[in-house]
Order: structure tokens, then C-alpha cells, then sequence
């Protein structure tokens, strides 16, 4: 099978000539999108790459889900719409039952928020996959990462640490019961963005960022920004009853620097903490309270009794870990 059959059989879906934002999608040299009168483009790229960012026994099915979960948490964190995306995949060689498996996964993910595949690539190589996506936001609502004030609270959706806790389990270091790996590994192949959460939010949080890296280094990425500091509750921090079963030391790995979590992590003033939780009930997401930002620059974790504990925060880097 060529390059071009490989595209229509499996990536080129007709588009809607509804006047909806994509006018021309797969099969011209450029896509022709409509901005919604009014909008701002919020635009991100992500790549995964095997044996980096998946391991080799992942169904396609989540494969092709995974890859655009991680670019829809982008948009998410910055209270975007989706709108469309662009897929970039590089294959060692065509594998039909793999290319039906990811697209079935892609597509149905991209249905379920209204992302319409309008290009892309393909080459042979090694196993890796780019997407890039492509939102709006009402003009000047884009939430930021530089926004964090002092006094503002710290939340988080969902729960955090078990997507680490599952790789954990692949790397032979814990073991837990089958039903136990089913549902961490859940979180690690099967990650929901939060979209509906992230506008929701706007107009409410002062900041926010996805958890892909780990929570500490995430947030470390809005400190900077904003030129704040902040404080984190260990025992506030959201996690599942496999994870909370597990040592307080393994715990504290998964749940601050594990990765792979791609909830939300933002801010707001205290005032807004009933909005807050009035858009975790729109979205459907459970948000947790956790810290607060502060003037003095730098995180600390505070154990149950207020103490700062000594810890090493040292997250994902794509090209030291």
C-alpha cells in the first residue's frame, strides 16, 4: 500500500461544508480554516515516541486515543474549544491492522470533542507520531501560565500518580492485582483531557497548566512565570485508593512527579473558590484544593502537620530521564 491509498483508506473523512472552521480538509497541498468572528487560535504540537512516550505492547486503539488526548490537554489548559488537527506519522512499515486499530482511537476521541483531521503526513521510519492542534478562545480569555498571584489557591482535576504507578508496574518495580494494573493502566493509555474543565474555567482561574511532566515541575512552570512561589499539601493531593495503598515514599513519586497525569493544575483567589467548584460540576471533573501561592519565590510540600518536607523534585525531561 502507497502513501496516498494509506491516507484515504484510513485518515481522510469527508468534511461538513456547514460553515464550520475547516472549509478544506485531507487531500489539497494546505487546509483552509475559518476563524470564528471575534476568537483567538490557540495552536499546539506534541510528539510520542516509541519506547519514549509508549511502550510497544499499547493497543493501537489507545495509541491512536493517547496521541490526541495529550495535544487536546494542552488546548484544555488554556480553556480552548478544539476545532481541528494535523497528524504527522512516521511507520517502520504499513501495518493494517495497526493503522485501523490507531485511527479507530484517534477518531473517536476527535468525534467526541469535534476535532476534524483536516492534513497531515506520513513517512517510513521509526514508530513516531506528531500531532498538532488547533483551537479558539473568545479574545483575550486564553488562560496563561503568567496569571498566579499570591493568596491564590492551588487546585487540581481528577486524581493524580497512577499513571506512574502502572509504568512502576511495567518496570517490574511494584506489583499489584490484575484488577489493580487494569485500572492504573487506564490512566496511563486511556488519559481524558479536561477540556470541558479548562472553559469552564475561564474567567475564573488566574492561571493554569497541564500535568504531563509531574505536578511539581508543571506548577514550577507557572511560578516562574508569574514570578510567584507556592506551598503544596502533600495529604491534600487527589489520588486513587491503589495508589494510597501504596508506601508514603511511592506516593509521593507518583503523585508529585510521576507524569502522565494530564489533569489540570491552575490557580484562582480565594473569592472564586465556589465558581471553581461550580465549573468541576459543569465538566463533570472532581477538583481538589491544594496549596496556595505565595510572594517567596520557590515550592515546599508540607506534610499533615504543616512542616515543609525535604524532598527532591525532579520531573520528567525528554532528555535526561
Amino acid at each position: 500500500m502507497g502513501e496516498f491509498d494509506l491516507i484515504t483508506r484510513y485518515f481522510a473523512r469527508p468534511v461538513s461544508n456547514d460553515g464550520g472552521t475547516v472549509a478544506l480538509g485531507v487531500g489539497d497541498d494546505c487546509a483552509i480554516l475559518t476563524p470564528t468572528p471575534g476568537h483567538q487560535w490557540l495552536v499546539s504540537t506534541d510528539m510520542l515516541v516509541e519506547g519514549r512516550h509508549f511502550l510497544s505492547t499499547v493497543l493501537p486503539q489507545r495509541l491512536g486515543h493517547k496521541a490526541l488526548a495529550v495535544n487536546l490537554s494542552d488546548l484544555a489548559a488554556s480553556g480552548g474549544t478544539p476545532k481541528a488537527c494535523f497528524l504527522s506519522l512516521a511507520l517502520p512499515r504499513v501495518d493494517e491492522g495497526f493503522l485501523a486499530g490507531f485511527s479507530e482511537g484517534l477518531f473517536a476521541l476527535a468525534d467526541a470533542h469535534g476535532v476534524v483531521l483536516a492534513g497531515g503526513d506520513t513517512t517510513a521510519g521509526p514508530l513516531n507520531l506528531n500531532i498538532t492542534i488547533m483551537g479558539e478562545v473568545p479574545h483575550g480569555q486564553a488562560l496563561l501560565r503568567s496569571g498566579a498571584r499570591p493568596g491564590d489557591d492551588i487546585w487540581v482535576s481528577g486524581s493524580l500518580g497512577d499513571a506512574r504507578l502502572a509504568l512502576e508496574v511495567f518496570r517490574g518495580t511494584v506489583a499489584l492485582t490484575g484488577e489493580q494494573f487494569d485500572a492504573v493502566r487506564l490512566a496511563m493509555e486511556l488519559p481524558q483531557p479536561r477540556v470541558a474543565l479548562g472553559v469552564a474555567l475561564r474567567g475564573v482561574a488566574s492561571s493554569a497548566i497541564d500535568v504531563s511532566d509531574g505536578l511539581a515541575g508543571d506548577l514550577n512552570h507557572i511560578l516562574r512565570r508569574s514570578g510567584v512561589g507556592a506551598h503544596l499539601r502533600l495529604a491534600d493531593l487527589p489520588r486513587s485508593a491503589v495508589l494510597g495503598g501504596m508506601t508514603e515514599d511511592l506516593q509521593r513519586m507518583c503523585l508529585l512527579t510521576g507524569g502522565d497525569d494530564y489533569e489540570l493544575v491552575f490557580t484562582a483567589p480565594p473569592e472564586a473558590a465556589d465558581q471553581v467548584l461550580a465549573a468541576g460540576r459543569r465538566a463533570a471533573t472532581p477538583v481538589s484544593r491544594v496549596g496556595r501561592i505565595e510572594a517567596q519565590a520557590g515550592l515546599r510540600v508540607l506534610d499533615g502537620d504543616g512542616r515543609e518536607l525535604d524532598l527532591a523534585l525532579q520531573s520528567f525531561d525528554h532528555f535526561q530521564s
